[in-house]
């Protein structure tokens, strides 16, 4: 494959994704050259997968081919900040981090805050990536009104705008938000935004069992506070603690800070959170999980883990991460895959040593809506060349 204008090199071994090295590393600096790129793969039959700041390239599974891989980070404009209107527009390749520092500026914010540095727009949307405030702003799919995506044949294709609700043709942001890159390239995002709350307050409960989180966190849901996170850190079978984090002007947070600590029976109140809250659990010799899960179901998915593991769960919405030891990873997965089914639970393998990764199912069960995504892929990506085994089912 040639290209006039996109940087191009050789693949090495520290771009690999999933462990395939990818033939050649191509950095597009406009999206016309992601245009080029992705025709000129499409002219010659190479498979091509999208990469942002590549802190999540050991997410989902191992691509089955990787000719290209297309490196957006050459895509770094803030083209467009409507401060009035709480809206801005923004390459895939803006770090999310720098976006943040530049809205800070005007009193606003993005409200997303996964954990993972140097992530990119364009790789928050592909891997639907969020952290503990999706209780109070919402993920991704929730915050990004309007995309621009470039297909595998190099058609640009767009869709939402500067509106909160747009209903002409595909939503492209729903398809493209948690994708991984298997529809296209994500290549513009145009994101609702909220105003920096004055002041912060957090209340923290320790528990013996993470399992006392439960009760806790259903007096919290069923009562007035307006809490922005509610977070579960420790180790299913262990000990844990219970963090509650408020946002609004200081006489709000201090009020619900102290009505908290006696809804809770206890607790400490202070204006930073703990350092381990949002963080992912596990380490590199470890497999690491997205549990989502009714929120009523904690108990159960905790139980099902193996004793011992970390967690990190959003207690009030449903998602819970964790890590299991890599040598029993595949019985475990199975066991807590049957367990949390009757709550609409799924497990994803987020990531895995290599000794264990193309051993496991890293999606489970896509049920009837398998059918679907196939068509959907073959309507988007007919010669199957883009992230190609990547997702669900191997699309």
């Amino acid at each position: 494959m040639t290209t006039a204008t996109a940087e191009r090199r050789a693949g090495r071994p520290d771009d690999a994704v999933g462990e395939v090295v990818p033939r050649q590393v191509v950095r597009p600096g406009s999206v016309p050259e992601v245009v080029e790129v992705l025709r000129a793969a499409a002219s010659d039959g190479l498979s091509v997968v999208p990469v942002g700041g590549r802190t999540k390239t050991s997410w989902a599974a191992a691509p089955t081919s990787c000719d290209v891989l297309l490196d957006t980070t050459g895509l770094d404009r803030v083209v467009e900040h409507v401060a009035g209107d709480l809206i801005v527009v923004a390459e895939a390749g803006v770090r999310l981090s720098d976006l943040q520092d530049q809205l800070a500026g005007a009193g606003q914010l993005l409200g997303l805050d996964p954990p993972e540095q140097g992530a990119t727009l364009g790789g928050v949307v592909s891997a639907n990536a969020s952290g503990p405030r999706r209780l109070r702003y919402g993920t991704a799919r929730d915050l990004l009104i309007g995309t621009t995506v470039v297909l595998a044949d190099g058609t640009v294709a767009s869709a939402g705008g500067k509106v909160v609700k747009n209903v002409a043709g595909y939503d492209l942001g729903k398809l493209y938000t948690g994708a991984h890159g298997t529809l296209g390239v994500v290549v513009s995002t145009t994101w609702r935004l909220h105003p920096v709350a004055p002041a912060t307050r957090a209340v923290v409960v320790e528990l013996t069992d993470t399992a006392q989180a439960r009760p806790l966190v259903q007096q919290l849901t069923r009562s007035t506070l307006t809490p922005s996170l509610v977070e579960l850190v420790g180790t299913a079978g262990g000990a844990g603690r219970l963090v509650v984090g408020f946002e609004s002007i200081p006489e709000s947070v201090a009020a619900q800070a102290r009505t908290a600590v006696e809804l809770l029976g206890g607790g400490s109140a202070s204006d930073a959170l703990p350092a381990e809250v949002g963080q992912r659990p596990g380490g590199p010799g470890e497999v690491r999980l997205r549990i989502a899960h009714l929120p009523t179901a904690l108990p159960q998915v905790l139980a099902a883990l193996p004793s011992g593991s970390p967690v990190s769960a959003s207690a009030a919405t449903g998602v819970t991460y964790a890590a299991i030891p890599a040598a029993e990873s595949a019985a475990a997965l199975a066991a807590l895959r049957s367990a949390i089914a009757a709550y609409d639970g799924t497990a994803v393998v987020l990531s895995a040593p290599p000794a264990v990764r193309d051993s496991l199912d890293h999606w489970g069960p896509a049920g009837d809506a398998l059918g679907l995504m196939r068509r959907v892929k073959d309507r988007f990506d007919p010669d199957h060349r883009m992230s190609p085994g990547r997702f669900v089912g191997g699309i």
